[in-house]
């Protein structure tokens, strides 16, 4: 054998080893723990999706999945620490709807095209909440009191500047031909202050999931006149939905999705999706997503990544509208 036969054949066969062993490493993938990075702080309904669905991955990966919580800057923090990790499978990210808001408002220049979706979980439809005493017993009604008074005349709150759930009010506004600030929104922590003072006649409206506004629902303080969705919320059937009242096709709301950095190995990504999806449908994650009323909603990798796209662009006209775009 020559000297560049025998070269030939120790290339080709270091070659094939390297190849042999990538594969049986893949296919043994996950051979560690996951770490699970969630953008908000522990205790919250992001958190609390965030842990169920890694017991439920658990499960199904037969490796812990250990959620780390990242907070600060509106959820910039966060984001930012899952799509600078090692694009190996072994750093996630519980992303959220901010993902298509921040980089609208300047707070960052990260989007949803720097991450690698793999599957959605999570969606939940703001409702349009009132104090039981209101005037305005349908969403039909406050709509028109709302068109025919002045700017400003009516307030509404749920969370802060700029959040999902005041940009789904603005674009509501918009969706009904008025400006999208022509309710005058005030920022709150969160939506049970909101609803605190909604109750106690300090705000005219609320705009936040339903969930979020149950307890005051089940006291009898509030009453949700609809919610911004293509239909009926399985858990608050008696709810309609803003198209069932008032001449309106518009919804959005929040969703919570898996994604890793960006440039992951495609067998990789398909691996989770599969273990998530049967995660998703687990009586872990059903059942406590039905206790709290949250929203479930499935999309696989492809699906998650042409709803990123499409909320980006409707919740960029809406910041805008607003006047918060940077």
């Amino acid at each position: 054998m020559t000297n560049h036969s025998l070269k030939t054949l120790i290339t080709s066969s270091l070659a094939a080893a390297v190849m042999v062993a990538s594969g049986s490493a893949l296919a043994d993938y996950p051979e560690r723990p996951i770490t699970l990075i969630v953008p908000w702080a522990a205790g919250g309904g992001t958190d609390a999706t965030a842990r169920t669905i890694a017991r439920a991955l658990e499960e199904e990966l037969g490796q812990n999945v250990n959620v780390v919580n990242r907070t600060g800057g509106s959820g910039v923090v966060g984001h930012t620490a899952m799509l600078n990790a090692k694009p190996d499978g072994y750093t996630l990210g519980l992303a959220t709807v901010e993902v298509n808001i921040m980089h609208w408002q300047g707070l960052t220049d990260l989007t949803y095209e720097d991450f690698t979706p793999i599957a959605q979980i999570n969606y939940d439809s703001p409702g349009i909440q009132v104090a039981t005493d209101s005037p305005y017993g349908s969403l039909e009604a406050l709509v028109e009191a709302m068109r025919s008074e002045p700017k400003g005349t009516f307030n509404a709150s749920g969370t802060g500047q700029g959040g999902i759930w005041h940009l789904a009010f603005a674009g509501l506004l918009m969706d009904q031909d008025m400006p999208a600030d022509h309710v005058t929104w005030i920022p709150s922590e969160g939506s049970a202050p909101a609803m605190v003072e909604l109750a106690s006649g300090g705000i005219d409206v609320v705009s936040t999931s339903v969930p979020e506004a149950r307890s005051m629902i089940e006291a009898g303080r509030v009453k949700s006149l609809a919610v911004m969705a293509p239909e009926r919320l399985p858990n608050f059937p008696d709810i309609p939905t803003a198209g069932e009242v008032i001449d309106s096709d518009y919804y959005t709301g929040a969703w919570r999705g898996i994604v890793g950095p960006k440039d992951m190995d495609p067998e990789v990504v398909a691996t989770l999706e599969e273990a998530l999806e049967a995660a998703y449908n687990s009586d872990t994650y059903q059942g406590f997503m039905d206790k709290q009323g949250f929203g479930t909603e499935w999309r696989n990798a492809q699906e998650f990544e042409q709803l990123m796209e499409e909320m980006d662009g409707i919740l960029g006209e809406i910041v805008e509208q607003v006047g918060l775009a940077n």
